[in-house]
């Protein structure tokens, strides 16, 4: 393999990686629209979103070996096929119906393209320098959840029929990304047969209570982002009278986009510091997010936003960190899978809660309440850590 393959197929891969994940947050935006399109209530929003994250939950437990045993290509050319599925669903869409299997196609999608991806990109790119590779990965991931929020508020703020162009454009970049696979090459040498089975959660002794303290920290801030994705278009909308697609998918734009800045962090920061300093930022986030809603008051939420994608950036970095760390190989799949199966599962399902809540006591209520939530569960495990429970020695 030619080193320029290797680039040319690396290049190739984060396209691939970038397009997938901007399909995936291309509905936030709209969310207000689809609502008065079809005629379903806030609640269904956060249950639509729910189901993205089951998605990508139930991918990652049963397909997540898959591109060690088949290769990294082809499970990256069926997530793209799966992701031209989702556009296209969505293209056409006619119904709550269809809203609901294109989200759960957009879930599978990105569970198949995270690992697949991730690990083609450690593989194409030049060894001499690892750090390249977790940085190409970070961005083509957050960076395509950051702008698939944009393009869809952008293009439905300037253009006709906001409900179809932006999955027009997605679509026909998600074609061009499986036309360009073509020249990647295979870096898996050696396959083995499918076995499609749930995969084991587990948790090894050693770092279990390092794990479980970034597990809570970083799901409580991608709880803190699912929310923020799901109910900022109906805040501006219902409370702030703002109508800009645009302003909606900025405020999630800046939380992704902070989140990547927050696993740079971690090269950075101490591992003692790492987690401390995450859960202040989601404390003070929080904090702003709930006075954000009780002042209605759009500087502070995209404030807000910045800094609760940070934290939540730090944790992940910090768990994956003390899993890489302290995890032997035979059991580290395992735990990688464990991790990120706790973290969607917080993704989705306190969105679902905070819909509840926003039919009994309405949109502001519900978003302070959840956000005290999360300001408790960071200061439990920042309370945790200041007792002395951190183990994994300092970087």
């Amino acid at each position: 393999m030619t080193r320029s393959g290797s680039t040319s197929g690396a290049v190739r891969v984060a396209f691939a990686f970038w397009i997938t994940l901007v399909g995936t947050t291309v509905p936030t935006p709209l969310y207000p629209l689809y609502e008065m399109e079809f005629g379903f209530s806030s609640l269904t929003v956060t249950v639509v979103y729910a189901l993205y994250a089951l998605g990508v939950v139930v991918g990652l437990l049963v397909f997540g070996r898959l591109s060690d045993q088949i290769g990294r290509r082809p499970v990256i050319l069926i997530a793209l096929l799966l992701s031209v599925a989702a556009d296209a669903v969505f293209l056409f869409a006619v119904d709550l119906a269809m809203i609901i299997v294109g989200r759960v196609l957009a879930g599978l999608s990105a569970a198949l393209i995270i690992g697949a991806a991730t690990a083609a990109l450690a593989e194409l790119i030049d060894s001499r320098h690892p750090k390249r590779a977790a940085t190409v990965s970070i961005f083509a991931n957050l960076g395509g959840l950051a702008a698939g929020t944009l393009l869809s508020g952008v293009v439905s703020d300037v253009a006709p029929d906001p409900l179809r162009l932006p999955w027009l454009i997605v679509l026909v970049l998600a074609v061009i990304a499986i036309i360009a696979l073509r020249g990647v090459p295979e870096t898996v040498r050696e396959r083995s047969a499918v076995t499609l089975r749930v995969q084991r959660l587990h948790v090894p002794a050693a770092i279990r209570g390092d794990f479980v303290r970034s597990a809570i920290t970083a799901g409580a801030g991608f709880a803190a982002l699912g929310v923020l994705t799901s109910v900022t278009g109906l805040f501006l909308g219902m409370v702030l009278h703002e109508r800009s697609h645009t302003l909606a998918a900025l405020v999630v734009f800046v939380a992704f986009i902070a989140a990547a800045f927050g696993q740079l962090l971690t090269r950075v920061l101490s591992s003692r510091a790492a987690l401390a300093y995450a859960c202040l930022g989601l404390v003070a986030g929080a904090g702003l997010l709930a006075y954000s809603m009780w002042m209605a008051l759009l500087a502070t939420l995209i404030i807000s936003a910045a800094l609760i994608g940070v934290a939540s950036g730090v944790a992940v970095g910090d768990g994956i960190a003390t899993i890489t760390m302290r995890t032997e190989p035979q059991h580290r799949a395992e735990a990688v899978s464990t991790f990120f199966a706790i973290l969607f599962a917080m993704l989705g399902v306190p969105a679902v809660g905070v819909g509840l809540l926003i039919q009994t006591i309405g949109l502001r209520p519900a978003a302070e309440l959840f956000s005290a939530v999360v300001a408790v569960l960071a200061l439990v495990v920042l309370l945790s850590l200041l007792r002395g429970g951190r183990t994994r020695p300092a970087n």
